[in-house]
């Protein structure tokens, strides 16, 4: 039976049970107390029902391989230390600047400032001219590092950049454009994800500040904009003023703990802020992510001055979770730096093992340098439902395509799984 049926029958008992208790001398109406127990049975369905979607979740994760969310979580002893404290009786909001040291009422700014510490200089900031929040998600993060980069180049320039980015980037990144009311040019990327430098010089607008977006990491093929070449376009046309946000949603998770760590390092590829994801590589068990950048850029952003919040509030958001960074904090003290480099490099191993099985059984497949994505020839729908496979499709490639994120959960034996499964198809 569906949910939508289960519920429609709890609604119609709940109406009957209403409706002979309101009669008169009904046998209902007599034998209820004024404080009546009916509505226990509801909470009892009502369980059934988280239960059963419970139930569903558990089965499903172990084999969900398509969408890149780190499913090995390990928050137990923060939910323990949640409850035991009575934190989770309190409403608390990191409404403020987690930089301007001016504590408020019930908030957790000081752990979200150390949050930040921690991983801006491992993006190459510097702690004394470093900015930054939790955010909501890595959309979140982008909305920011496109209305920081706007406002900052508008302030800088008295025009409105253009937002340049690949047409193989994260969808959020074409709706914030829109949602900003800035004009967006979606430049081509080739057949790996990457943005198309010859194909940036082409769209480049002279006389109009340039708000470049560079996807560290796209959603499907794992592809990484090359920063240095875009850079040298960028580089030949001086009258052009720059901004630089990278979306690295998934890969700068990882990133900093490889070999490939000045990837995202600022002080070798220039870039002016940064967005992450804490519900990717991190083990956040709900959308999560950072952003960060420079005090110069942060102070260069229209100064929203608070009076009842005793400072300028630079950041979109006016009301922030609290809990969210200690989810962040309590991850950072129980991995560290070993922990995460550790998972970052297993997850890359595996998947260039995975990569190389699927050569090995002639099934067509890439893998990009420095990704945990491989994507192949599309297999039957089965085989895309059993294991949560996100599809896609590119005719330079052969058409219909999957893909596989090798994430923390997912282990050699249960790709084996997968491989098998394929293997019986041919």
């Amino acid at each position: 039976m569906s949910r939508t049926a289960v519920f429609q029958r709890i609604v119609c008992l709940l109406a009957l049970i209403t409706l002979l208790a309101c009669i008169p001398g009904g046998v209902l109406s007599e034998a209820l107390p004024e404080e009546s127990p009916v509505y226990e049975e509801p909470m009892d369905l009502a369980l059934v029902e988280l239960n059963r979607y419970a139930e569903q979740v558990m089965e499903q994760k172990d084999l969900s391989f398509g969408y890149p969310g780190n499913l090995d979580i390990h928050l137990t002893g923060f939910y323990e230390w949640l409850l035991e404290s009575g934190v989770y009786s309190v409403i608390a909001n990191n409404a403020g600047d987690p930089f301007d040291n001016n504590e408020t009422y019930m908030n957790t700014l000081n752990f979200e400032r150390e949050v930040i510490e921690f991983f801006g200089p491992l993006y190459g900031f510097e702690l004394d001219d470093l900015w930054g929040l939790v955010t909501f998600s890595g959309t979140d993060g982008n909305n920011h590092g496109i209305y920081f980069g706007s406002k900052y180049l508008e302030k800088k320039t008295h025009k409105k950049p253009v937002v340049y980015v690949s047409d193989a980037a994260h969808y959020s990144n074409m709706r914030l454009a829109d949602l900003q009311n800035l004009d967006l040019v979606l430049v081509p990327a080739d057949e790996h994800g990457c943005m198309i430098p010859e194909e940036l010089e082409k769209a480049l607008v002279p006389d109009r500040p340039a708000l470049m977006v560079y996807a560290m990491g796209t959603t499907f093929k794992g592809g990484i904009d090359d920063q240095e070449a875009l850079n040298a376009v960028l580089a030949r046309h001086p009258e052009i003023e720059v901004y630089r946000h990278v979306d690295a949603a998934l890969f700068g998770g990882y990133l900093p703990y490889t070999e490939y760590a000045d990837a995202v390092d600022r002080r070798v590829q220039p870039f002016d802020s940064i967005a992450i994801s804490g519900h990717k590589f991190f083990g956040m068990d709900e959308p999560a992510g950072l952003f960060i950048t420079t005090m110069e850029v942060k102070n260069n952003q229209n100064p929203y001055e608070v009076t009842y919040l005793n400072g300028s509030m630079p950041m979109i958001n006016c009301s922030r979770s609290a809990i969210t960074p200690l989810k962040f904090w309590w991850i950072i003290r129980h991995t560290g730096f070993e922990g995460f480099a550790e998972q970052a490099n297993q997850m890359l191993e595996t998947a260039a093992w995975l990569k190389d099985e699927l050569d090995k059984l002639g099934w067509p497949a890439w893998l990009e340098p420095m990704s945990n994505t491989v994507y192949f020839k599309r297999p039957d729908a089965a085989i895309m439902e059993k294991y949560a496979l996100a599809p896609d499709y590119d005719e330079r490639l052969g058409g219909e395509l999957a893909h596989i994120v090798v994430m923390q959960h997912v282990t050699k034996d249960q790709l084996q799984l997968f491989l098998d499964d394929l293997q019986s198809l041919q």
